[in-house]
């Protein structure tokens, strides 16, 4: 997956997407998370690292990085692997 060219991120997790107009707010780990995405990191090298820095089991960040990658593509922020 890809985060999408032309959206707009700022260093204090705020998002604009310029195609639709809409903004967003990202928390800190929601932020850490995308940026490793920009950087095209896999999810297991993302689980890793998140895995590493804070106090969460596998289980529960996988389901919370695929409802936070579900929403990323249906904001139209990430595109998948071409």
């Amino acid at each position: 997956m890809k985060l999408k060219e032309n959206i707009a991120i700022s260093d204090s997790g705020y998002l604009f997407n310029p195609s639709t107009g809409e903004s967003f707010v990202l928390n800190p780990l929601g932020m850490e998370v995308l940026q490793f995405v920009k950087k095209g990191k896999s999810f297991e090298e993302i689980s890793k690292e998140v895995l590493t820095r804070y106090s969460v089991d596998s289980i529960t960040f996988e389901k919370d990085y695929q409802d936070f990658i579900h929403q990323l593509r249906q904001y139209l922020l990430i595109g998948s692997d071409e």
